[in-house]
């Protein structure tokens, strides 16, 4: 397994951006795809973004239709790191954002994760 900390989280109007961090640590051999996942209060964890994690080769990412065009997940080999930059957020991301790590391709399934941080809260205020 891998050991992941978030961190970036807070309030912010709509339409601002945040900027959230994944730290990592463990299983870092091989590829190992990252992922983005949020749960607003009272709903299931649903997937945001995810990105192919290898350490000699460039990420492939995949977003949500609701993030898309909105939100970027990138990934930083020589810190063993993954970012969610946020932008033009709205009330509707508001939820506790969870960073995931899973050996293999990219999946937008939850289930198939096996790694999870301790999630971070973002608030959007209208």
């Amino acid at each position: 397994q891998v050991q992941l900390v978030e961190s970036g989280g807070g309030s912010v109007q709509a339409g601002g951006s945040l900027r959230l961090s994944c730290a990592t640590s463990g299983r870092t051999f091989g590829e190992n795809t990252m992922g983005w996942f949020r749960q607003a209060p009272g709903k299931e964890r649903e997937f945001v973004a995810t990105i192919t994690w290898s350490a000699w080769g460039s990420g492939r990412a995949e977003y949500a239709d609701s993030v898309k065009g909105r939100f970027t997940i990138s990934r930083d080999n020589a810190n063993n790191a993954v970012y969610l930059q946020m932008n033009s957020l709205r009330p509707e991301d508001t939820a506790v954002y969870y960073c995931a790590a899973r050996p293999g391709r990219t999946t937008p399934y939850k289930n198939d994760y096996d790694s999870w941080g301790q999630g971070t809260q973002v608030t959007v205020s209208s």
